[in-house]
């Protein structure tokens, strides 16, 4: 990774720092492999539409979503399945950490029973 220039370095701690908020991540999961509306995402995520709308603003210009238009409505989907393979590895990070913090405090509550 020796060869990584700035604007490579600025645009991937961009991705990160977007999808690191909640809301944002959240919206992503929902996106993955279909296409809602901003009011589906709200009520789907128990959101106020004018947030959903704000942070879907952020992901669009980022080119993490995409959106259409199908007669009145904007539906969005997701842009990049690079995205949510970074999502996707996170996810199964932070499950085998929680896992393994378990485990651990397991072990400890063991040896406090049998000394």
């Amino acid at each position: 990774m020796s060869d990584l220039n700035t604007e490579t370095i600025q645009a991937v701690t961009k991705i990160f720092k977007l999808i690191g908020d909640p809301t944002r991540f959240l919206i992503l999961h929902v996106l993955e492999n279909r296409e809602l509306n901003v009011n589906a995402i709200a009520e789907e995520l128990d959101l106020e539409q004018s947030a959903v709308s704000h942070q879907l603003k952020k992901l669009r210009e980022a080119k993490l979503v995409k959106s259409r238009r199908s007669g009145k409505n904007i539906l969005y989907s997701q842009d990049d399945q690079h995205v949510y393979a970074i999502l996707h590895l996170a996810v199964e990070h932070a499950e085998h950490g929680r896992e393994e913090e378990r485990n651990e405090a397991e072990a400890r509550s063991a040896d406090k029973k049998h000394p």
